[in-house]
């Protein structure tokens, strides 16, 4: 079916700025990630972050994993945090997340749809992004079924002179960080062909992997960005699954005419003065 289109303000001329998050795993109220890290507390802080920004983006897009188990108690809490953000949201799912518990919560959130997918095109002046679905419920790893890359296909040639921009939970290549590789994005070449064709494209934003990752993708930038929260830890020898409490960060996107897109990570938390070179 069609797909909704929020449209945003912004010049056709003038750089235009997003932001992303991700993997903010929000539990109910009161309790930690295995105990240990207060996914509500980082995001509040990444949500202060993000009110103090100057210049303020035009929106933002939160790649999945919402929540930490896709409950309603979760979506609720979630609500309630970034109800202070003086920017618009766009939200996501990923593995951790549920489609219709995410609707129920998000009433208002009419983008968020009533189809057997979340997925829908952002118009932001010069700029589109494309939130594509992976989820695959009761798996962990990601899934771009045939009528998800149809209707992806569909999306990009509406506008094949648009600079577009594909956000989607599931990064769509390897990483090197074997147990996450196992939960990675299932038809990824199929992806790519789609890609291939579209040179429009100029990056896929992706969470689900906890770290900044990026690598050429069927002629673009693919790229992961690490959690509001906790972090994976790099591990290239294929250890066990771990997290670290490495810097949380908001990804920052600018787009112009003569530069195309350039992506910061801007590091949530108190690092010091900014002291002069000279």
């Amino acid at each position: 079916g069609r797909p909704a289109t929020i449209m945003t303000t912004g010049s056709g001329r003038a750089p235009m700025l997003f932001a992303q998050i991700s993997d903010l795993h929000i539990l109910p109220p009161g309790e930690r990630l295995t105990g240990r890290v207060d996914t509500a507390a980082h995001l509040q802080a990444a949500v202060e972050r993000l009110n103090a920004l100057e210049p303020r983006p035009a929106f933002v897009i939160a790649t999945g994993d919402l929540v930490d188990q896709g409950a309603a108690d979760e979506y609720a809490h979630l609500r309630a945090i970034i109800a202070p953000l003086g920017i618009p949201v766009h939200l996501m799912v990923g593995n951790h997340d549920a489609r219709e518990a995410l609707r129920a919560a998000f009433p208002d959130h009419t983008y968020l749809g009533t189809g057997p997918f979340v997925q829908y095109v952002i118009e932001s002046g010069p700029l589109r992004l494309i939130a594509l679905d992976t989820l695959d419920p009761g798996r962990p790893g990601g899934l771009l079924c045939a009528e998800r890359l149809a209707w992806l296909a569909e999306r990009l040639d509406e506008a094949p002179d648009r600079p577009t921009v594909i956000a989607m939970h599931h990064p769509p290549f390897e990483t090197g960080i074997g147990h996450m590789d196992k939960m990675g994005c299932a038809n990824a070449d199929r992806l790519a062909a789609i890609i291939g064709r579209h040179s429009q494209v100029e990056h896929i934003l992706c969470g689900h992997l906890h770290r900044p990752i990026m690598t050429r993708f069927s002629g673009t930038i693919a790229s992961t960005m690490p959690s509001t929260a906790h972090q994976v830890a790099l591990d290239l020898v294929g250890g066990p699954a771990r997290f670290v409490m490495e810097p949380p960060a908001v990804r920052l996107c600018q787009w112009s005419s003569d530069a195309g897109l350039v992506s910061h990570f801007d590091y949530v938390g108190d690092y010091g003065p900014r002291y002069p070179f000279h």
